[in-house]
């Protein structure tokens, strides 16, 4: 008997790593899908608006938006049909969003090119469920670096989406980006081949019935709160700043390139740390690495307050990179401490509608407030709230240790 207990973890994380492996390679693939609208929307909505740029981030606003709104669908449609089928879908989906802007792009019309970003959007949330699937099948020791393996595609996918934009922006001269959403869709199709090898068990008959306790239940304990009040405030922060730094550069006279390698050093940032993440969490414990993400988010915030030139900007991307890496996937290894696997789906799903539709308000408020009130109010911005969340850690620190003091 002992022994069997033994090799059951061995046995769950071989399962774990294999579906880590494909999840990673499809997690470069979202990414960069990702990163092609953070690029390039900002961009063509300033070209296609004659008047009030203020509304040019709208396309990544949609794209954050439809993310939201498909985060409790995702949910849903995975815990009915499966983690595999739910991302196959979704692939399809996108690829289908890249053909509707290649078409808006051709036509100029800016109304067709935000609803093909907000249906990009919307298959993004199944993308943001990669993490959470690579820790269905682990171990719980190895269900941080699960998470962190994941997210570590997003490596590949700094460089895959830019260097899209960059290869193709002038293919259909004097078009510009149209070849990029075309390409998209052939991102989108690969993506599709790498979820197919997915083994990920569906969800038993019995966790799709009872569903576990209330949301409000589990919402209302004080860890679900911090970790999602740190999730929503490292990833809106972060969204907040980067959608207006293309535009910023632009306005500074850096030129399309720049602030495609900008975006570039940025989304390598962010996922960069995450082969070591997990085990960061391991040893230091998750409150910590929060924490830290929070310190370089301010570090962000400051250096860009200290001058606009290309060293400014790069260097203030890749801080806001490192920083939502450590306080995102911290946050998100706290959240594993609230919910049963029964509740995991739903759970998820609604833990990234909160996120998701916090990020949208900071990407679409991006535009207004750059163009009303400048770059340095946006970064300004950031300090209050990277206060509240270490006040949020320190209290939740002193109310879980009341217990233990108790006793």
């Amino acid at each position: 008997m002992t022994t069997t207990a033994d090799l059951t973890p061995v046995v769950d994380d071989r399962l774990a790593k294999r579906n880590a492996f494909f999840l990673a390679l499809a997690q470069a693939i979202g990414g960069a899908l990702a990163s092609i609208v953070i690029t390039t929307g900002p961009l063509i909505g300033y070209m296609m608006l004659a008047e009030d740029k203020a509304l040019a981030t709208l396309p990544v606003s949609a794209m954050v938006l439809g993310t939201a709104f498909g985060t409790l669908p995702a949910g849903m449609v995975m815990r009915q049909y499966g983690r595999r089928a739910g991302f196959m879908g979704a692939s399809l989906v996108a690829a289908v969003s890249g053909l509707i802007a290649t078409f808006a792009v051709f036509e100029n019309s800016f109304v067709l090119f935000v609803a093909a970003c907000g249906i990009g959007g919307f298959a993004g949330a199944f993308v943001h469920q990669y993490r959470f699937a690579a820790a269905d099948t682990a171990s719980e020791a190895f269900k941080p670096k699960a998470i962190s393996w994941v997210l570590a595609g997003g490596v590949l996918a700094g460089v895959v989406g830019p260097q899209t934009v960059i290869a193709t922006k002038d293919m259909f001269d004097p078009i510009m980006f149209a070849g990029t959403y075309l390409a998209q869709t052939g991102l989108s199709l690969i993506a599709f081949c790498l979820v197919a090898q997915l083994k990920i068990p569906k969800p038993p008959k019995r966790e799709v019935k009872t569903g576990g306790r209330p949301m409000r239940v589990i919402m209302m304990q004080p860890r679900f709160m911090v970790a999602a009040a740190c999730g929503i405030c490292s990833y809106a922060l972060m969204s907040l700043v980067m959608t207006a730094t293309p535009l910023a550069m632009i306005a500074c006279g850096l030129s399309e390139t720049d602030a495609a390698l900008g975006i570039q050093w940025h989304v390598m940032a962010m996922f960069g740390p995450s082969f070591f993440t997990g085990s960061l969490i391991a040893r230091y414990g998750k409150e910590r690495i929060v924490s830290i993400g929070l310190a370089l988010l301010a570090g962000c915030a400051v250096v860009a307050l200290m001058g606009v030139d290309l060293a400014h900007f790069w260097i203030a991307l890749i801080l806001l990179g490192l920083g939502w890496n450590f306080g995102f996937i911290g946050a998100t290894a706290m959240l594993t401490d609230t919910y049963r696997p029964e509740e995991r789906n739903m759970v998820q799903a609604t833990n990234d509608f909160l996120v998701f539709g916090f990020v949208a308000f900071a990407s679409f408020s991006s535009g207004a407030l750059l163009n009303a009130f400048g770059w340095a109010t946006i970064n300004g911005l950031v300090f209050p709230f990277v206060v509240l969340c270490f006040g949020l850690l320190i209290w939740l620190w002193r109310h879980e240790r009341k217990p233990a003091a108790v006793s």
